[in-house]
């Protein structure tokens, strides 16, 4: 540990990278009685701290090395980082990139210089890839977070921090994918301020490290959620995990919802718009304070990058809402009779907006309603759950449904008597053509589509909601047909969302 602290202090990442500001959100700290601080890793030349990482290995090359050229395997701000710090050293670099990697980011990394190989439908396919092209090839293998070298450039954000504040600091919160910004940064900072509580931010679907430190081994996740792509991270890293096991305090969790609100609380801060793993931090920071109440603290959250597509922020602005409790969604059964609706908006509704209103008839005595209102907070939600149920109506608070929010809101429509025997599944598609022509390829046969919805979010992968009537006798190789796809993908057949409005 004592050679890693001496690597970050003898660093070589300012020959590219700057000196990034620490910037107070003046808002926020005033509303919530802290001083809440942010490390702005988004004004790095390639809007994150990956360059940080990638040029300090890539500069402590022999000359022998680097005549061999660079080697690296990733679909996002690790690829720019080495492209970048290669073409700054004057070598080659190849970046192997899963298939599926949107066009923008292809071309981002080759106009920074890097040679581009795709192979593979994901990181782990192209990292395997990578791996073999090295030993082929002879070229200098640059692991994305768990090399000593990456580590300590990384590590040099914390050197900054604490000249930058120099007094009290209570907490730092730092996304978490494989573990590489926050080992360097724990490990600089408790050597010097152990009293500073290191605190990681991970997705609720991409926890790898909380899982670990929990563990108290390295485990390797099953899936990783795709909203939060740059940290969207199976196992961590050997070396990553054991300095965290030793520096870091403890690991928040947080959920799609919650990270959009704190993209929002980014962007209200710095009129920046933040990447979806560069919002973590902020979010833990917000989440960490809504369950301690702390006042009077210095509290830091790391901004690690902004590169964020354009398109993706509908999807965002649409769940920051419910991400800060300020909207809550329900299934609600009304009579089929003059003037049940209007008795429903006014009686019950009354003075709340309305955010979403889908009406379906279902039968001659009811209709359902997929309703969304405008709420202060989580009791008020609850609160007209309660009222619901007072005044006599069937419902379902479907809040934290995450189907009804990414699919069934847009598509209310009702049951079909012709579809038989229907299963539905969600699905996440990699935006890359001829995805939907491999799904009717590896499932045609027996199984008729009988419902499909997709809706573009700006993402690596699309999210798609498929229905399959599958006739009875004929169903025994459905699972065998879909995990031979390679797609993420989950049954939904049992959903109360899909049993009530589909």
């Amino acid at each position: 540990m004592q050679k890693l602290f001496k690597d970050i202090l003898t660093s070589r990442v300012y020959e590219a990278a700057i000196e990034t500001t620490l910037d107070k959100a003046e808002a926020l700290s005033l509303s919530t009685g802290n001083t809440i601080l942010l490390k702005r890793e988004d004004q790095q030349p390639v809007f994150s701290f990956k360059l940080r990482g990638a040029y300090n290995k890539l500069a402590h090359l022999s000359q022998a090395e680097k005549q061999k050229g660079v080697i690296t395997a990733s679909a996002g701000n690790h690829a720019q980082g080495v492209a970048f710090a290669a073409r700054r050293l004057g070598m080659k670099a190849l970046i192997v990139m899963p298939a599926t990697t949107p066009a923008i980011k292809i071309e981002a990394v080759e106009r920074m210089g890097g040679s581009v190989r795709l192979h593979g439908n994901n990181y782990s396919e192209a990292a395997e890839y990578a791996t073999k092209l090295t030993r082929e090839t002879g070229m200098i293998h640059v692991h994305p977070f768990d090399d000593e070298m990456v580590i300590a450039g990384q590590g040099t954000i914390a050197d900054e921090l604490l000249r930058q504040n120099p007094g009290q600091l209570d907490a730092i919160f730092v996304p978490v994918g494989g573990g590489g910004l926050i080992a360097g940064i724990a490990l600089y900072i408790k050597t010097l301020r152990p009293e500073v509580e290191i605190i990681g931010v991970e997705p609720l679907d991409s926890c790898a490290m909380h899982n670990s430190l929990k563990k108290g081994e390295r485990v390797s996740l099953d899936t990783v959620g795709i909203f939060a792509d740059g940290v969207a991270v199976r196992q961590v890293g050997e070396k990553t995990y054991n300095i965290c096991r030793k520096y870091v305090d403890r690991i928040i969790t947080v959920t799609t919802d919650e990270l959009c609100s704190g993209m929002k609380a980014v962007y209200q801060a710095t009129r920046s718009i933040v990447e979806p793993a560069g919002g973590l931090g902020m979010t833990g920071l917000i989440k960490y304070i809504k369950e301690t109440h702390c006042k009077e603290k210095v509290l830091i959250a790391i901004n690690s990058g902004a590169n964020m597509n354009f398109e993706r922020l509908r999807y965002v602005a649409e769940r920051t809402v419910i991400g800060e409790h300020q909207e809550a969604l329900f299934a609600v059964k009304i009579p089929e009779k003059p003037g049940s609706l209007k008795t429903f908006c006014m009686d019950l509704v009354g003075e709340r907006n309305i955010t979403e209103f889908n009406y379906r008839l279902a039968s001659r005595n009811s209709a359902h309603i997929f309703v969304g209102i405008s709420v202060r907070n989580s009791e008020e939600r609850q609160a007209f759950g309660q009222q619901l149920t007072k005044a006599g109506y069937e419902n379902q608070d479907i809040t934290d449904n995450d189907l009804a929010k990414t699919h069934i809101r847009y598509m209310v429509g009702g049951k079909s008597d012709a579809v038989q025997n229907e299963r539905l599944f969600r699905f996440w598609f990699p935006e890359t053509p001829g995805a939907l022509t491999r799904f009717l390829e590896a499932t045609k046969g027996n199984h008729n589509i009988s419902l499909f919805h997709y809706r573009a979010q700006g993402g690596d992968f699309g999210r798609v909601l498929i229905g399959l009537e599958c006739p009875e006798g004929k169903d025994a190789g459905l699972e065998e047909k879909l995990n031979s796809l390679g797609y993420r993908y989950k049954e939904e057949t049992d959903n109360p969302a899909y049993t009530l409005f589909l």
